[in-house]
């Protein structure tokens, strides 16, 4: 009954490790010197062209949010997709929920690149493949051959995806927070929306910007 009771905790936290063991993601952020308004209940409104990209990464940035402790909500639980909304109406449902900051993430594009990558020959000692083949080597008496590998010789094809996070305060919808977010050769949205609401999570701390939570 316990291991059925720690799988799920131990899943979480391979996850997380995975999550966080390599890091493709690089982020220049900005917060506006005037503003002093903190924020204790965000949505996470990412509006992208295609709702199979919005809905997991708004999904998995609130997961990582409630996973610290901080209130946060998806746009698409109360916004519906290609609704055209008039700001009154948007305000009013935002006071409602008692929602103090709006993070709006937008798609900028995508850089593609190509590099080669030069052939290059080892040779290697017939000893490294067995340990009968070390054990010879250790006589001198034995002969010893050798294998010669070659690998490269081939292009590899590179994109850095562009997104745009701006953080505003409900109040008076001035913008708090922005951020240049440039992603490395992008595969799973839900890994790497992870990432960027890590990284951003992490500046707002630093920054002061969040409510209860100090630098």
């Amino acid at each position: 009954m316990k291991k059925i009771t720690l799988l799920p905790v131990l899943l979480l936290i391979l996850v997380t490790f995975f999550f966080t063991s390599c890091n493709p993601v690089s982020m220049t952020t900005w917060t506006n010197p005037k503003e002093t308004q903190k924020i204790g209940n965000v949505v996470v409104w990412a509006m992208f062209d295609k709702l199979e990209f919005q809905k997991p990464f708004e999904q998995y940035a609130v997961n990582y949010f409630s996973s610290k402790g901080f209130k946060s909500m998806e746009s698409l639980s109360f916004i519906a997709p290609g609704t055209k909304y008039q700001l009154k109406d948007l305000e009013k449902k935002f006071d409602s929920l008692g929602i103090d900051g709006i993070l709006v993430v937008t798609y900028k594009g995508t850089n593609n690149s190509q590099s080669y990558v030069p052939p290059t020959t080892s040779i290697y000692p017939d000893y490294y493949y067995n340990y009968y083949n070390y054990y010879n080597w250790g006589y001198p008496m034995y002969g010893m051959g050798a294998n010669v590998v070659t690998t490269g010789g081939y292009w590899v094809t590179s994109s850095t995806v562009n997104l745009r996070a701006n953080l505003y305060d409900n109040a008076d919808n001035s913008l708090i927070w922005t951020a240049e977010i440039a992603i490395d050769d992008p595969q799973y949205i839900d890994q790497i929306s992870y990432q960027v609401a890590a990284q951003m999570y992490a500046d707002w701390q630093k920054n002061g910007l969040l409510k209860g939570v100090t630098k």
